[in-house]
């Protein structure tokens, strides 16, 4: 896909083959079979259907699956994610940083600069929590989680635990301390990693920022085009032969978004990046737009990761950052959030100044 702006900047995304795929043979089907035993669904009402069949299981619910064969209970996953969005609602109450914090190389730019805004006056095992390279392995991040719970204790310090950390600190005993730290690490990191693909997606697609369009018309349509959870999971289950004859009992399904965000019989002109489209268009219900889960699962954090992300747009406006003019090509990989990895971003002038 390649984008043309008015500035005469032309920037193309190449996507990993197995996504380029799923576009050059799937785009505008409402079903197809991906694998012996998975169906891909992308037809807007199909999703609809689909999804309202029945509720996520627990083991369908990514940041909520079991840790280690022990079940997330309602309760768990209910005071985490209040936790966490208490503490992105008390970050954001502080005022835009006075000194340029995000020229480098994104998404690790802006992802530092979540990870510090919201957790950066925690203790350093909880600060590693969020650190992208836990990513490489989960033996990696499960050893973080288990030596920061056998060591963890009153730090001492004045300055108060954050809402999440404090979950941490009343758990008792090492085993519940451990469950608490990995479910720290479960909600905490995905903010800091979904604000950092979403922004780093949206300064691709529309650098240099044009000062008429709006922050949340940038997102939407960065969403549609480049979103971050791509896919979604619903295990094989028998309600959904009855709702498409051409779905065995066994099959495992997976929902695309990332297929029905770009029908040609949901949007004009699906490839190309038009952010005055939402002018007027209601996310809230547009038929097969899924960025944040279907109505009735709506994803919670969709309230901590678009002021997070307006947040860092206002920053990029206000010093002019924009992709570097001399790279023209950013690359979607094949993993578990859709971004283009290795955008290098630099301060420039605002367009219109």
């Amino acid at each position: 896909m390649s984008i043309r702006h008015s500035a005469g900047d032309i920037r193309t995304v190449v996507f990993a083959p197995r996504i380029a795929e799923l576009f050059e043979k799937y785009r505008g089907e409402d079903l197809f079979r991906l694998e012996p035993d998975t169906i891909g669904i992308a037809g807007a009402d199909l999703l609809d259907a689909v999804l309202g069949a029945r509720p996520a299981r627990h083991d369908e619910r990514p940041t909520f699956k079991p840790v280690h064969r022990r079940l997330v209970s309602r309760a768990d996953s209910a005071a985490f994610m209040q936790a966490v969005g208490a503490d992105v609602r008390s970050a954001l109450k502080a005022p835009l940083e006075a000194d340029g914090p995000l020229v480098g190389i994104w998404p690790q730019r802006p992802h530092d600069y979540v990870r510090d805004l919201v957790f950066g006056g925690e203790d350093l095992r909880f600060r590693l929590l969020v650190d992208r390279r836990l990513e490489l392995t989960p033996k990696l991040t499960w050893s973080a989680v288990t030596s920061g719970a056998a060591l963890i204790g009153r730090t001492g310090q004045q300055r108060p635990l954050s809402k999440l950390a404090t979950q941490v600190f009343q758990a008792n005993g090492f085993r519940d301390r451990r469950y608490a730290m990995y479910l720290y690490r479960r909600v905490a990191a995905p903010v800091c990693f979904t604000v950092a693909a979403l922004v780093t997606s949206a300064l691709w697609l529309a650098s240099p920022l044009d000062p008429e369009t709006s922050n949340r018309n940038i997102l939407l349509e960065t969403l549609r085009l480049l979103p971050p959870s791509w896919n979604i999971l619903r295990l094989k289950g028998s309600e959904y032969p009855a709702v498409d004859a051409r779905i065995g009992g066994g099959d495992d399904l997976l929902l695309l978004p990332l297929l029905s965000h770009r029908d040609p019989r949901l949007w004009a002109a699906p490839d190309e990046f038009r952010p005055e489209r939402w002018d007027g268009l209601d996310p809230e219900n547009h038929p097969g737009y899924l960025p944040f889960g279907p109505a009735s699962e709506r994803c919670w954090g969709r309230h901590m990761v678009m002021p997070l992300a307006e947040r860092i747009l206002d920053l990029a406006r206000r010093d002019g950052l924009r992709v570097e003019p001399e790279q023209t090509v950013g690359k979607v990989e094949l993993d578990g959030l859709l971004e283009i990895a290795s955008v290098r971003v630099c301060a420039g002038s605002t367009v219109g100044q």
